[in-house]
């Protein structure tokens, strides 16, 4: 067990905001979790650890008072089979995107549509991943997680995860009171490709693909991507940091008649998703630089951090643009983003 004192987290977090931890260590497999669990019970501070992954949906306001563990869990293996599916295990440390790829270079199908979201395996049931017409539920399976208080691994199925729109379980009732070391999915040997998301078809039909096969759409989506979001690699940004609204039908209706071009899509129980973008846009936020904080110039979703700013900057634009969209549609957005 190896502690380290007063280390920069801006290489731990896809914004690069400078935030310190005023202690900080790395597990990568469940007994050295264990220890450092003890460890940081044996302090006075009575704090919880913080856990990182991929560190792609957390934005830093402040130091960390407190001790930061880094994910490193790895490993994926096929655990078992049946006629029509494979269960893939994953440790939580593993990237996402390089989980999916092993599923493409297998033919395992389910994950494609989801290629390309940054962040690690671990955080993908927390906040049930979603793109292009595909969530993390769809291919769930069950996961592994240590209950910090009584250091005892628990199984979760999907149902015990409880998913909602980028909600589960792990960011209400047991938030901070478990720690994910595994998770297992199950993917289809027949893939049952979906390419209903426009933007999908459009990019295939641009591509002129010849055999339509998981492959194809995954590249597709990586397209997508590429050119409307920008790489955290080169610039500091934690995707969408907005999650789109739902509204009631009438006040849909209603918006409608002010805002004819307002963009809809009906949910499964008589809601209207709003696309907050798209909101987000009418107000002029896209584009939009302050200093080092701003909105992306191609999706105005997506705050960026243009070289220095602070996390606090970060913050403060977005309850700027949180204000301007409830006063101008009336709807009040919520962030996808984890704010520490």
């Amino acid at each position: 067990m190896i502690i380290q004192e007063n280390i920069s987290l801006k290489k731990f977090n896809t914004f690069g905001i400078y935030a310190f931890a005023k202690q900080f260590s790395s597990f990568a497999n469940v007994d050295e979790l264990k220890e450092l669990i003890s460890y940081n019970n044996s302090l006075s501070n009575n704090q919880s650890p913080l856990i990182l992954g991929g560190g792609s949906n957390i934005l830093f306001t402040k130091n960390i008072d407190a001790l930061v563990l880094k994910n490193e869990i790895k490993g994926i293996e096929l655990i078992t089979e049946d006629e029509n599916y494979v269960y893939v295990k994953s440790g939580a440390g593993e990237s996402w995107h390089g989980f999916v790829q092993y599923c493409l270079q297998r033919n395992f199908a389910g994950a494609e549509n989801l290629s390309l979201i940054p962040g690690n395996v671990g955080a993908s049931p927390m906040q049930n991943i979603g793109a292009y017409g595909v969530e993390l539920k769809e291919i769930f399976y069950e996961l592994e997680a240590l209950n910090i208080n009584e250091q005892k691994v628990y199984t979760f199925s999907v149902n015990d995860c409880a998913f909602g729109y980028r909600e589960s379980v792990f960011k209400t009732t047991y938030k901070n009171k478990f720690i994910i070391l595994s998770v297992t999915f199950r993917l289809h040997k027949k893939p049952v490709l979906n390419i209903s998301y426009g933007a999908i078809k459009e990019e295939l039909e641009k591509m002129n693909v010849p055999d339509l096969n998981i492959q194809a759409v995954s590249q597709a989506v990586i397209n997508i991507r590429t050119s409307k979001l920008p790489d955290p690699a080169k610039i500091g940004n934690a995707g969408s940091f907005f999650k789109n609204p739902s509204v009631t039908k009438i006040i849909f209706d209603d918006l409608k008649i002010k805002f004819p071009n307002i963009i809809g899509y009906e949910n499964n129980d008589g809601t209207v998703k709003l696309a907050a973008g798209w909101l987000i846009e009418q107000c002029g936020w896209k584009g939009f630089r302050k200093g080092d904080a701003g909105c992306n110039d191609k999706q105005a979703l997506v705050l960026i951090n243009f070289g220095n700013a602070t996390g606090k900057e970060i913050y403060d634009l977005s309850e700027e643009i949180l204000q301007s969209v409830k006063n101008k549609f009336g709807v009040q957005l919520e962030r996808e983003v984890n704010v520490i």
